[in-house]
């Protein structure tokens, strides 16, 4: 399609944005819902690229405090007005029918029509996103100014939809690691054609997943591909005893778009998810913000709860319900680009990278500075700017290590990319100036 091929002349040699943004322009035409043929369509492409496990949970079974709701699908929907032009089409855009609207075909004046049409004034031309997923109701939505612009007459609404029992579906992926203690990622996968809500999320973890596959990794990596709120539950009420294994976890969405980036912290808030997402943003080069949790949100809400507590933060670019476009037909596949997925992509496997890598070490040489220059460690060009910070690299992981403190913390301290940091120690390691305390004789 003409918006991907530009946005992908856009980034010139930038291949991970492109693909994540080529995949989310795959499912961004799909309509999604919290159950329903959609979810079942999108967790298919998503297992085109990795082995996706596929759950299906029964109508009417019991998740902690709610029940899994009847299955909504819907095939056409329009208004008709009395020339028998089709004034709204929901094949023209998934967005023009509320979410789990019951099934109606019927004749209204314009008076009865109003009462089940959802606008934005302050945005005229945008069509909102609405749902009714626990109050039987059916809506269109529309751009206000198509509203106003109705003849008193009498109109042919019709949605043919089947709310019936069936299943709620969800999906998830585990890269298994050196251990059983896992990583948690998880997007939501119930909101139609909006393009960073979340099909940039979905995208992004896929891409992820994909090209976690075959590495070896400390931690085990759990991709959950859910819809909001009520899969994260069911997946929580299906998992409580496996959810203990998480010791780290992200919940990812609205990733492409230029704002932020933006981190919410889990409930603990000095998780180390927390102290990783919050380091890699310090020295990300944007402006980013960090935000304490709150108990509103994503499913990081869910996660979080005090029966559970897992150590579960939000990434976003910009922060939901704070930008226009959120949850309107401006969040299309023009919102979103390749090289701000690629950036939100780098800042989660930067964390990763923290994660996977922190360690401790003992100076095996503390009394004093050992001669760094004799063997051939410190950096004699006055001036260079990467030699300097590995100069004090090396200072501060020599001045620190003392058994105590680790990568992440001398990191902090220095006021250094970790990154910076984790080469510096591997090649004082490497010169026998340090040592793992888990490799210092039980130190």
């Amino acid at each position: 399609m003409n918006v991907q091929r530009r946005f992908r002349e856009n980034i010139v040699g930038d291949r991970i944005g492109a693909d994540i943004f080529d995949f989310a322009a795959r499912i961004y035409p799909i309509c999604r819902s919290i159950t329903g043929d959609g979810v079942r369509q999108t967790l298919r492409q998503i297992g085109a690229h990795i082995p996706l496990q596929i759950h299906e949970v029964p109508t009417g079974t019991a998740v902690f405090d709610w029940v899994i709701p009847q299955e909504w699908n819907i095939r056409e929907a329009y208004i008709k007005n009395e020339q028998g032009e089709k004034i709204v089409d929901f094949a023209q855009s998934n967005l023009h029918v509320m979410s789990y609207s019951v099934p109606v075909r019927q004749r209204v004046s314009l008076a009865q029509l109003k009462r089940h049409v959802h606008t934005l004034p302050d945005q005229p031309d945008l069509i909102p996103y609405r749902t009714s997923y626990y109050a039987e109701n059916w809506a269109f939505c529309m751009p206000h100014h198509l509203l106003e612009s109705l003849r008193d007459e009498t109109y042919e609404v019709v949605i043919d939809s089947c709310l019936a029992d069936g299943h709620l579906t969800y999906g998830e992926y585990l890269h298994s690691g050196e251990t059983d203690e896992e990583f948690l990622l998880s997007a939501h996968v119930c909101h139609p054609s909006l393009a960073n809500d979340n099909c940039s999320g979905v995208a992004l973890l896929t891409q992820l997943a994909k090209q976690m596959a075959g590495m070896r990794t400390r931690y085990s990596y759990r991709f959950l591909f859910a819809p909001g709120t009520i899969g994260a539950i069911t997946w929580l009420a299906r998992n409580e005893a496996q959810s203990r294994r998480i010791k780290h976890g992200l919940v990812v969405s609205m990733v492409g778009d230029g704002g932020g980036p933006t981190y919410k912290k889990s409930r603990r808030g000095d998780a180390m998810i927390d102290r990783a997402m919050a380091h890699v943003l310090r020295h990300c080069g944007l402006a980013p913000a960090i935000l304490d949790f709150s108990p509103y949100g994503y499913d990081e809400r869910q996660y979080c709860s005090p029966g559970f507590n897992l150590p579960v933060g939000l990434l976003q670019r910009s922060m939901f319900g704070e930008i226009p476009e959120y949850h309107t037909s401006a969040d299309n596949l023009e919102f979103i680009a390749p090289e701000h997925l690629a950036v939100s992509y780098r800042l989660i496997t930067a964390a990763i990278n923290v994660i996977e890598n922190d360690a401790v070490y003992r100076n095996t040489m503390p009394k004093c500075e050992p001669q760094l220059g004799r063997r051939g460690l410190y950096g004699m060009i006055g001036g260079n700017k990467d030699s300097a910070a590995a100069n004090m690299a090396m200072l501060w992981i020599l001045n620190l290590s003392d058994g105590m403190h680790s990568l992440l913390d001398i990191a902090e301290r220095a006021n250094l990319p970790f990154a910076v940091i984790q080469r510096t120690a591997q090649l004082l390691e490497h010169k026998g100036l340090l040592v793992r305390r888990d490799d210092s004789s039980g130190e």
